[in-house]
């Protein structure tokens, strides 16, 4: 029901671990609820991708003379490359220096600077730049400025955005498969030593947990090699480079992706211990200290698996970091018990023939306190990310967030049918002590049946099978192969155990979307920090006002019907270009026309004019101008020179606010 660094969902277990399904309801309603009204609290800022709040110059800037560098503000800490911004003139070639990006940070305020040449042409600048932000996750953007008055540019304004492409998408998919095999391992290995103990030797759950040990471990290699080219060119090539390797070990990711690597080592001689030497384990109580040591190793070997995810993306920045990793880890030890134990619930229903009700009434409990432990953590996380209705529904995070939230009710339907079957299952005694009554008193005639079969193939008496061991064997085979069949097609014929199977289905089903749509919050801005960078950047860049910006100038200059108004409206009033109108009017109000009028800006407070524009007429009485050029945001003078005669003229002036 929220969203973290690693896939999280909100919903009941397959299995009735509450008895009474309106308690059930009204405690996933409960749940839901405080989701929401705590969305609706106010926080403080929570970054997690870093985000461009401000620039000098300003984007759409003119500014009358080539400033010395271009300094860029960013919402939280980001990692910038020697090459990391980039300035290009209107020919495509670096107006910039080239040397490293100057830290100029102060407090709070994160901000780089870039110097660039002395002596540079008027005309349209272009800032192209890269980093990569504090969640691990790459930022990347342009934007243009002008000396003196914009012209054409052969630079084109970049469209992809950092981690995009063939090489982002190959990303993705192995953030995917890496979040997927942790499920499997963790939660198939959870399911076996609490639930189902003699699942351990069961090969369909040996190869479950094992395909998610080797899909973790090749997906965190491929994410190690393809980090460079993520956060860098985007070539795929360049994943083999071996300086961009060595730069990827020297940064948070690449020590939490190597960490991994050694804890799956770890994990693999869990795995070998669970599914050789305790799996062959006879004595009871030396396989209670057995499943206790297991239990402990494999919940460390877990958490730190998941700690690396903590360590590293969201949860490691913004506010309240201490508290936001360990719950991290929580979140995703839930969901993988909770999603990795349903898939071996779904494994063992299919392809084991004896699992027995205990096992699926175990896992019950603890997907419930699974359930109970990801609504939470979810509270929580929904708080530092989302925050507020208006991010949760004019964002691209806070509605994907809402699919997800769909997603979470139609599982909690496919639940409360699971329950149903469940429930069902264990009144009737259990699935497989039915089937094994029902092959008890199937398996004689079985057995009469394969004897007289195998017999009328004896050629003579003398060849019988006692005397021919070979021929034994192959008649064990025969009789354990019937017996096998048949104990599958009484135990497939049992409609609660087959419902069960099939709401299961649809439970893993409906739960790898989820993840899917889990994985793709985890590489998406939250909506807390976009609507906050988006904030920032208004205020700083500060853009269109509501309207166009008016005033009025009485005027005499002192001749004969020397008197009048001049109105004049700029739009839209802000930095860069503008459209200005004039209106002269007489003593009587009606148009005048005069011989010409002129007008000039003037910004005191930086010394920056006065900028002339001589307007054309349009009408009698209306002047207007095209293109006006105002470089920055400010109160500006705007003398207007009016001439209604030869000799007879004069010039008012008055101050606006503008940008």
């Amino acid at each position: 029901m929220t969203a973290t660094t690693a896939p999280h969902f909100g919903t009941t277990p397959s299995t009735p671990a509450i008895r009474r399904p309106l308690a059930a309801a009204a405690l996933l309603a409960a749940l839901v609820g405080m989701v929401f009204g705590l969305l609706l609290g106010g926080a403080g800022p929570a970054s997690a991708h870093a985000a461009l709040t401000g620039s000098d110059p300003q984007d759409g800037a003119v500014v009358a003379t080539a400033p010395k560098e271009v300094t860029l503000t960013f919402s939280e800490q980001v990692a910038l490359g020697d090459d990391s911004i980039r300035i290009l003139d209107p020919a495509g070639k670096r107006a910039d220096t080239g040397a490293a990006p100057r830290d100029l940070q102060s407090g709070s305020t994160v901000k780089y600077g870039v110097s660039l040449h002395a002596g540079l042409p008027d005309g349209t600048y272009t800032v192209a730049w890269q980093a990569v932000s504090a969640d691990s996750h790459p930022v990347s953007g342009a934007f243009t400025f002008s000396v003196g008055s914009p012209s054409k540019t052969t630079v084109a304004l970049p469209t992809d955005q950092a981690g995009g492409g063939l090489v982002g998408t190959l990303y993705g998919i192995a953030r995917y498969a890496a979040y997927a095999g942790f499920i499997l391992l963790a939660g198939g290995s959870a399911f076996v030593l609490a639930c189902w103990q003699r699942g351990a030797g069961a090969r369909p759950l040996q190869r479950l947990v094992v395909r998610g040990w080797m899909t973790l471990t090749v997906a965190t290699l491929v994410m190690l090699l393809l980090r460079n080219p993520y956060t860098g060119s985007g070539k795929l090539a360049d994943a083999f480079d071996l300086d961009g390797l060595k730069a990827v070990l020297d940064t948070k990711p690449g020590a939490a992706l190597v960490s991994r690597l050694l804890l799956l080592g770890a994990s693999a001689l869990f795995i070998a211990v669970l599914f050789g030497a305790y799996a062959k384990r006879e004595d009871e109580r030396e396989k209670k200290d057995l499943t206790f040591g297991l239990a402990i190793g494999g919940t460390v070997i877990a958490a730190g698996i998941a700690g690396t995810w903590a360590l590293a993306e969201h949860a490691s920045t913004g506010i309240q970091p201490g508290i936001a990793m360990p719950v991290d880890v929580l979140h995703l030890l839930a969901v993988a018990a909770w999603l990795g134990g349903l898939t071996a619930l779904l494994v063992a229903l299919y392809r084991t023939p004896d699992i027995d009700a205990t096992a699926v009434r175990r896992f019950s409990g603890i997907a419930f306190g699974s359930v109970v432990v990801l609504a939470a953590t979810g509270i929580y996380q929904s708080w530092r990310q989302v925050g507020t209705w208006s991010a949760l529904t004019g964002t691209g995070y806070g509605q994907l967030l809402l699919v997800k939230v769909g997603l979470v009710a139609v599982l909690i339907g496919i639940a409360w049918f699971s329950r149903r079957w469940t429930a069902r299952l264990i009144a009737g005694g259990g699935g497989a002590a039915r089937t094994e009554s029902r092959h008890e008193e199937t398996a004689p005639a079985e057995t009469s049946s394969t004897e007289a079969s195998a017999g009328a193939e004896v050629p003579d008496a003398s060849g019988s099978a006692a005397e021919d061991p070979a021929r034994a064997a192959q008649l064990a085979r025969q009789q354990a192969a019937v017996a096998t069949a048949e104990k599958k097609r009484v135990r497939d014929a049992d409609p609660d155990r087959s419902g069960l199977r099939r709401s299961v289905l649809a439970e893993v089903g409906v739960a790898v979307a989820l993840l899917a749509v889990t994985t793709v919050l985890t590489s998406t801005e939250p909506a807390r920090t976009e609507e906050e960078a988006a904030r920032a950047s208004t205020a700083a860049s500060a853009p269109a006002t509501a309207g166009p910006a008016e005033m009025k100038l009485p005027f005499d200059t002192g001749g004969e019907n020397g008197r009048g108004t001049v109105r004049m409206e700029i739009a839209p009033a802000r930095t860069g270009a503008n459209e200005l109108h004039l209106w002269v009017d007489g003593s009587d109000g009606k148009p005048m026309d005069v011989p010409e009028v002129k007008v000039a800006f003037t910004l005191e407070s930086k010394d920056i004019g006065p900028l002339p524009v001589v307007p054309a007429r349009l009408t009698e009485g209306h002047w207007t101008a095209d293109g006006v050029q105002i470089p920055m945001a400010g109160n500006w003078k705007v003398a207007v020179t009016v001439r209604t005669s030869d000799i007879d003229q004069t010039t008012i002036d008055k101050n606006m606010k503008i940008g």
